[in-house]
């Protein structure tokens, strides 16, 4: 029986270790991709975007985002949550919730800029 503790402790701590790691890789890029979001998405995907978050965040943050199943998207709602926070968000998802990931559709500088348009006001 404390064999099996001990190795369920070192698993988990090898886990946690390499949970730390994603993260802090996952931090690293999206930094780097809002030091590229001055090279903003296209107008053409800009407008996609757009329409992105009016209908399909908006299907469960509300159509003016102000809350619905998912909190407000509205810049005061905001104001105390780094853009850096926001796009991993958007990226990653939040587990347990119904916030998916949204990496499969969307790059790293197009998330920086949603969590960028998001900061500045509501779209």
């Amino acid at each position: 029986m404390m064999l099996i503790f001990r190795v369920t402790a070192k698993l988990t701590g090898y886990l946690a270790a390499g949970l730390a790691i994603l993260s802090i890789a996952s931090l690293a890029a999206l930094t780097a991709a809002s030091v590229h979001a001055n090279a903003a998405p296209s107008p053409e995907r800009q407008a996609e975007l757009r329409s992105l978050l009016t209908q399909d965040c908006g299907s469960c943050h509300g159509l003016t985002l102000a809350g619905g199943l998912g909190p407000s998207l509205q810049r005061q709602a905001l104001e105390d949550k780094p853009a850096e926070y926001l796009a991993a968000t958007i990226l990653f998802g939040r587990p347990g919730t119904a916030m998916p990931p949204w990496r499969p559709f969307l790059s790293d500088t197009e998330a920086a800029w949603l969590a960028s348009l998001l900061k500045q006001r509501v779209p």
